[in-house]
């Protein structure tokens, strides 16, 4: 962390504690007593009025008078801001969403910090694996730096590509990065998963104004099909989740019938038949036609 972030940080952080130690700072950005105590001279030399106190439950505060109005974001504001990084930080292990979210916390006090809400993610091994190939991206962005990669695209075609990285998106479970691709000099969507040997090249690039148009351009959005299809009352929750309580009519004592927009393709098909025996397609024809095809391309795999 930089000496100016930190810094900031420890402003405000005393804006909302009373007093805090330099131990408890120490631990918090993983630096030296003093190293701390050195920050207090900075920002005492910046007219900022920082105070200690001497002894076991000493530490560093700033005077009241300085102080902003609390209120301007409430223990509720701060517990919500607290569980959306905390959904993110699951997601996203980097010691930049853990020292946010220390900071937050350290601006709540003990007594709300029991939030009313939780969220839990898989902890899947792979996500580790994907950590590096976040932060090497996301250094590229900032440094406006050219990536390098080789690339397998869903056809299993590997090609190597030299990307302007722009942005980082993460969609359900998977994380994409979204860049001008200079072999095909177009906007593209590369997905996390498919990329090797992947590294910061030492060429910049002068970023082209991405915009939500160039966004969209760069987003694989496939042609979507309208799908009558009648399911078992035990999987009704998932179709709830994903298309609404509108998607689900009654048919009949054993199915429900649901009316959802999927793919005609194989992201679609495998969509489709992770539901087994609990799902089966009535309409369109052409739809059902392809999905039987998929599946008997599946049983012959096991015969």
């Amino acid at each position: 962390m930089e000496k100016l972030e930190r810094l900031i940080s420890i402003v405000m952080i005393l804006l909302q504690k009373n007093v805090v130690s330099a131990t408890a700072f120490s631990q918090l950005f993983k630096v030296s007593k003093r190293t701390i105590l050195r920050d207090m001279e900075t920002l005492s030399l910046s007219n900022i009025p920082i105070y200690s106190i001497n002894g076991v439950h000493g530490g560093y505060g700033i005077m009241d008078e300085y102080k902003i109005d609390k209120r301007l974001l409430s223990s509720m504001d701060l517990e919500n801001i607290l569980t959306a990084l905390g959904g993110m930080g699951q997601i996203l292990f980097s010691d930049e969403v853990e020292l946010t979210l220390k900071k937050i916390e350290a601006m709540i006090g003990s007594e709300f910090r029991k939030s009313s809400i939780q969220l839990s993610f898989y902890d899947w091994e792979g996500r580790s694996d994907i950590l590096q190939s976040l932060k090497i991206c996301q250094e590229s962005i900032i440094k406006r730096r050219l990536v390098v990669f080789d690339y397998i695209d869903k056809n299993g075609t590997a090609t190597n590509r030299i990307v302007e990285p722009y942005q980082l998106h993460f969609s359900e479970t998977s994380w994409y990065l979204k860049g001008f691709c200079l072999q095909r000099q177009r906007y593209r969507t590369f997905k996390l998963s498919r990329i090797d040997h992947l590294h910061m090249d030492k060429n910049t690039f002068n970023p082209r104004g991405f915009s939500l148009e160039q966004e969209h351009e760069a987003s694989y959005q496939p042609e979507l099909v309208p799908v009558k299809a009648l399911i078992s009352p035990s999987i009704k929750d998932h179709f709830i989740e994903r298309y609404g309580r509108k998607s689900i009519e009654n048919y009949s004592s054993e199915y429900l019938l649901t009316t959802i927009y999927v793919p005609q393709n194989s992201i679609g098909f495998q969509f489709l038949a992770s539901f087994g025996t609990n799902l089966k397609i009535i309409e369109p024809k052409s739809y059902v036609e392809e999905f039987r095809n998929y599946l008997m391309g599946m049983v012959e795999k096991y015969v």
